[in-house]
């Protein structure tokens, strides 16, 4: 049995309640783009930075995931709202969609993630 691989992105530490997320490059169905986790009631939350509307990066500026009250996550675009714990679209023009999750971890102060089938490491 071969261990799951574990990528790290950052240190517990950077990650805060409702604050700034850390983006990380990912390649997803073969193109590069970026991932981010964001922090949410102590849990920590990946997702594909691509909104469910428009496939776009939902940060408004580097690591602004959240709209001003915290509880949301928000693109900078057209307002797209979603849960933070499940991706789910909770308003705005995401009606039915949802934020592609990534597995996350945190362990010994430490934020990784994990790819799948889907979400690789970026291309050399």
């Amino acid at each position: 049995m071969t261990e799951a691989v574990s990528i790290p992105i950052c240190a517990s530490a950077d990650l805060e309640d409702g604050g700034k997320g850390v983006r990380f490059p990912v390649t997803a169905g073969g193109e590069d783009r970026t991932g981010f986790v964001v922090r949410h009631d102590g849990q920590v939350y990946g997702y594909l930075n691509r909104c469910a509307h428009v496939p776009i990066e939902l940060d408004w500026n580097e690591g602004e995931f959240f709209e001003s009250g915290g509880g949301y996550l928000m693109c900078s675009t057209h307002g797209a709202l979603y849960v933070p714990s499940t991706g789910l679209c909770a308003g705005g023009p995401c009606r039915g969609g949802r934020l592609r999750p990534i597995q996350v971890t945190e362990a010994d102060g430490q934020i990784s993630w994990h790819p799948d089938d889907f979400i690789r490491p970026v291309r050399a």
